[in-house]
């Protein structure tokens, strides 16, 4: 006789979409500057370290000549951001759960989330390195293989020439998609694998998911995210000393409010 056969269920769909208002994203922002402001030193302490790390690495770009790196290097901690302030998160994990709070627990990795908020960084590093390869590649096209002229004269020939303008423009649109899809994979990625036993791929899918479906909102946070950096890096990366932390903490707002 002969047996009927099995046929497995269908996964079931997954509404993602939370129908938060656009100005959601600035009650995330506030509930990140109570969290800042909440046992405020290891916080602070963690700011101080990105702001001290981001001007030795100008520094070092501009002291060995590789000035023509610094404008795709700066666009690009927009890409890596999310995976440095893994310790926020962890932080603001703590305050909801009533823990006590150090700069040795917002350091060190809750056991077994380690290798997965590591692999999210790599895949943010590598995103950030074809971004200023990229950068290289259209500055070549556009301008043709002639040395770079150094950042006095950089900043003129972006704003003045047909050429600059060109330039400016089409490497704003690729830096957008380069960071854009950085953030799709990190904003929550990294969040989850602080917060939930999953992989890093499944936390990488499952933020793309939640950002394109909740996107009125996480436009506007995007758009906070971008000032302040832009802000910060204005103020000669002293202003990460606030508004670093202060992002991460709001993000992991952002993802509770959004998170399965």
């Amino acid at each position: 006789m002969k047996m009927p056969e099995t046929v497995p269920p269908l996964p079931k769909a997954v509404d993602r979409n939370r129908n938060l208002p656009g100005r959601r994203a600035f009650t995330w922002l506030a509930q990140g500057w109570r969290d800042l402001w909440t046992v405020p030193l290891p916080s602070l302490l963690y700011g101080l370290g990105v702001a001290v790390v981001s001007i030795i690495i100008v520094g070092g770009l501009y002291s060995i000549g590789y000035d023509y790196a610094l404008f795709p290097a700066l666009a690009g901690f927009l890409v890596v951001g999310p995976a440095l302030a893994a310790g926020l998160y962890e932080k603001s994990r703590r305050l909801e759960a009533g823990l006590p709070v150090s700069l040795a627990a917002m350091i060190r990795p809750k056991p077994g989330t380690g290798q997965h908020v590591l692999f999210v960084g790599a895949v943010l590093c590598g995103l950030m390195l074809l971004w200023m390869r990229a950068a290289v590649i259209l500055y070549a096209l556009f301008a043709g293989w002639q040395p770079f002229e150094g950042l006095n004269h950089i900043v003129p020939i972006l704003f003045s020439t047909p050429t600059g303008l060109a330039l400016l423009c089409v490497g704003t649109v690729v830096g957008a998609l380069f960071a854009a899809f950085a953030f799709a994979i990190s904003v929550f990625g990294v969040p989850m694998v602080v917060d939930k036993d999953v992989d890093a791929f499944t936390a990488m899918g499952t933020s793309i998911s939640l950002a394109w479906n909740n996107l009125p909102v996480m436009l506007t946070w995007g758009f906070i995210v971008l000032v302040l950096t832009v802000v910060s890096l204005l103020s000669g990366m002293l202003g990460f000393i606030i508004t670093f932390p202060l992002l991460g903490h709001a993000t992991w707002h952002a993802y509770q409010a959004i998170k399965d």
